[in-house]
């Protein structure tokens, strides 16, 4: 059996290039799978992307399937035959999926009676019969929100495909996919290389698009030349470039050919606020600012292009001419912005709609203001810059420059309210309120920071609940299960030892009436917000995000022992978790868990009413020295046990407790506790009882 490279290309209009990389691996994947499940061994496999292309290259791709033994059961026997013998439709449709006649199967025994049986032998199918099934699976899988067609075909795709190339060693598959036939025939650069070149072999591709087709088509390789060449072109003008990997990778996907050009703009605009001219050349225009060894941004830009002009001094101009009036435009915005206060735009929050069914804008911001006023205690925050702050949170969306910029909501409101003469910490707090905007993203570090944060995210969950629009499934439209793991993050992380129930009842108590009757009752609201929340930290300690834990380190029992005891404090809970990971790790943990389990199967079964009406034990109803060395044990821990208790220190009170595992693990040896006698019986369970609430004070160990 030989092997040989194989390659698929498919040609195409420019692809959307915040999706290019997803294509890329999903393509990929794809084609992976599709190799897999035909049993068709392979070496390395390589994906590409450009522009215009996906690809992907298999090193050594076998040219069949191995031969394979087939063993299939058919009907039992009694279904197979009439009573004539005759063979019945059963007995036929399986001799024919199996490729023989009736005659031709054979019989085996079970103990559930008598089956017809086929065994054989398959040689395996061509490789090349198998793989344009394999393409067309993979592409028809592609995680494509809306697919369009083009021309009079009814062929579907992200865009219009041009070109295929379908390869095994130096053999075209003979396929069409997409309506397109398979050829060996790729397409090379815009306008560096229009006409048609022929790939040779698929080991070749990527250096025949790079030598001959100038397309650099593996997106690793071409991102890297991107980086590169930013720096060069930035140290040319005296700075450094400033790259983000999200703009990095989309602009890697917008060229096939990068090439650097410099570009300046008017010193005047280094006036306007740092994030204002970042945001204006690399998110509205995927240019790369340029800063000096202060860090400081020079009046200078690098961008990417996708082309080798004989003009390139014609492409700077062009780019300067382009970004001029997005910055003239900033500048309007910021010196039109400046006329006005951000107190001055407070009743002007009343007309403007915050969510259908939730009020205002200026609803939000005073719903907002009494859930932080209830924070205040617990955040050590001042109460008058939190109701200040509170008051402002909402004011810089009403702004002309976070209209432009939307993505400068909060900053923007930093920057005007330090201007209008604002208290620092009002200014700090009406950016911090959105943090953290993202998975890993900074926290607020100031108290007036943390507190709108929080009583913001509140009120946002409890709001969307209310009117009956949580998320389902991959669908979360408002973002609900990033601003709980926000709100989990700067109440743990920052400290906050808030009681959650509480809040989420008082984040219900402010939500407006509503009619929709899918929308669940006000009391229903906070319930199902906490459920959310605990689900969102569940995963949260589980994959391995929270402080100090790596993914592993808690297992979902684990979470489970201290979810049962119901935390009303995320801190809380992030004590016990953290304490029950390490009592874990004891040696007596495995043996004490056991015990837990036991007790809570014991008291479980037994009559409510027994061990229940015994609130004390009864020394004097010891039979063994065992009951009297468990009692005295447990006895010696209670000082030491409520004051851990009430200082939180969970992890010295779990070890006091594995010094119980002896006289734990002598007493199951040697006491019957559902003994005939009821009053041996209720001592012992209450014993049993005291023991496992010493142990329940932290979570239900009997879950582990």
């Amino acid at each position: 059996m030989t092997a040989a490279d194989f390659l698929v290309e498919l040609g195409t209009e420019e692809l959307p290039p915040k999706a290019l990389l997803t294509l890329r691996d999903a393509f990929t994947a794809g084609i992976l799978q599709g190799l897999t499940e035909a049993n068709l061994q392979h070496g390395e496999v390589q994906g590409f992307a450009t522009p215009r292309r996906l690809a992907v290259c298999v090193k050594e791709l076998t040219s069949q399937q191995a031969a394979q033994e087939i063993e299939n059961r058919g009907p039992p026997v009694r279904l197979a035959f009439d009573d004539n013998g005759n063979p019945t439709k059963a007995a036929e449709a399986f001799a024919a999926k199996c490729g023989v006649r009736v005659n031709q199967l054979s019989r085996t025994e079970t103990d559930k009676g008598e089956w017809l049986y086929y065994k054989g032998r398959s040689e395996g199918v061509a490789a090349a019969e198998l793989i344009p099934a394999i393409v067309d699976k993979a592409l028809a899988a592609l995680p494509i929100p809306k697919r369009m067609r083009w021309g009079a075909s009814d062929t579907e795709f992200v865009r219009p495909a041009h070109w295929l190339v379908m390869m095994h060693g130096d053999t075209v598959i003979p396929a069409t996919v997409l309506g397109l036939k398979a050829g060996n025939q790729t397409f090379g650069h815009r306008f560096h290389s229009p006409g048609a070149i022929t790939v040779t072999a698929p080991a070749h591709y990527a250096d025949i698009l790079e030598q001959q087709g100038k397309v650099i088509a593996d997106f690793a390789a071409r991102r890297a030349r991107v980086v590169t060449a930013a720096h060069q072109a930035a140290a040319e003008l005296g700075g450094e470039a400033l790259l983000h990997d999200e703009v990095v990778d989309e602009v890697t996907a917008l060229v096939e050919w990068p090439v650097p050009v410099a570009g300046r703009f008017d010193e005047t605009f280094l006036r306007l606020p740092r994030e204002v001219l970042i945001s204006t050349l690399q998110d509205h225009q995927r240019y790369f600012p340029v800063i000096d060894g202060e860090h400081e941004l020079k009046a200078a830009f690098i961008t990417i292009s996708n082309i080798e002009s004989t003009q390139p001094a014609e492409v700077r101009r062009g780019n300067e001419r382009v970004v001029l009036p997005r910055l003239a435009d900033a500048a309007f915005f910021w010196d039109q912005d400046g006329r006005s206060k951000l107190a001055d735009r407070i009743d002007a929050l009343d007309s403007v709609v915050y969510q259908q069914g939730l009020g205002s804008l200026r609803d939000k911001s005073a719903r907002v203001a009494k859930l932080a006023a209830a924070l205040t205690g617990i955040s050590n925050a001042d109460p008058a810059n939190v109701a200040r702050a509170a008051l402002l949170s909402r004011t810089d969306l009403l702004t002309d420059m976070v209209g432009e910029f939307p993505e400068l909501q909060g900053r923007m409101g930093y920057y005007y309210a330090s201007n209008d003469g604002e208290d620092e910490q009002v200014a700090i707090a009406l950016e911090e309120q959105y943090l953290p905007r993202h998975a890993g993203d900074r926290l607020p570090q100031t108290a007036v920071g943390r507190t709108l944060a929080v009583a913001d995210r509140l009120d946002t969950l409890a709001g969307v609940f209310a009117l009956g629009k949580k998320p389902t499934g991959n669908k979360d439209p408002f973002g609900l299960r990033r601003q709980a793991l926000g709100l989990i993050r700067i109440i743990v992380e920052g400290g906050l030892d808030a009681d959650l129930p509480d809040l989420l009842d008082l984040a219900a108590q402010l939500q407006p009436e509503q009619t929709n009757k899918q929308a669940p009752a006000q009391s229903d609201v906070a319930r199902t917000v906490h459920d959310f929340v605990m689900d969102r930290l569940r995963a949260w300690y589980l994959d391995g995000h929270a402080p100090g834990f790596s993914k592993g380190d808690v297992s979902p029992e684990m979470f489970a022992a201290v979810l049962a005891r119901n935390p009303r404090s995320l801190l809380d809970f992030h004590a016990r978790i953290n304490a029950v990971r390490n009592f874990m790790q004891h040696d007596s943990a495995v043996s004490l868990a056991a015990a837990n389990k036991r007790i809570a199967n014991i008291l479980r079964k037994a009559d409510d009413s027994v061990g229940t009406k015994t609130s004390a034990v009864d020394t004097g109803l010891f039979e063994s020295n065992v009951e009297q060395q468990l009692y005295e044990a447990i006895e010696g821990l209670r000082a030491e046990h409520g004051r851990d208790l009430e200082s939180r220190n969970y992890e010295g009170l779990l070890i006091r407790l594995a010094g119980l595992r002896e006289p734990v693990d002598n007493y199951f040896d040697d006491v019957m506790v559902m003994t005939d006698d009821d009053r041996q019986r209720n001592n012992r369970l209450a014993q049993l009882s005291a023991l496992r609430t010493l142990f329940l004070d932290v979570a239900d160990i009997s879950q582990l």
